[in-house]
């Protein structure tokens, strides 16, 4: 067997391990991509979120009397229906 046909017989395990690197590296900037279009909607919808809460309108007293009354009520029945499972 001569040196040259030795060489022949690699080349084909040589172009393999080429290709298996060039697709290795395609799939490491692919997970490198994804991280960072990740990473970007976080932060977006971080952002997002704290201009929504920053924009939003305190209750007025009378929305709030309003709950008040409302979560009154519910106690009210939720007693009410206590009482009537009770008896």
């Amino acid at each position: 067997m001569q040196p040259s046909d030795r060489r022949h017989n690699n080349a084909p395990e040589h172009d393999d391990d080429r290709e298996d690197r060039r697709v290795a590296r395609a799939f490491l900037w692919i997970g490198i991509g994804i991280g960072v279009v990740g990473i970007g909607a976080a932060v977006a919808y971080t952002v997002v979120q704290m201009v929504a809460r920053a924009n939003r309108v305190p209750d007025d007293p009378t929305s709030q009397r309003i709950q008040q009354l409302i979560d009154e009520a519910n106690s009210l029945l939720k007693t009410l229906d206590e009482q009537k499972n009770s008896a």
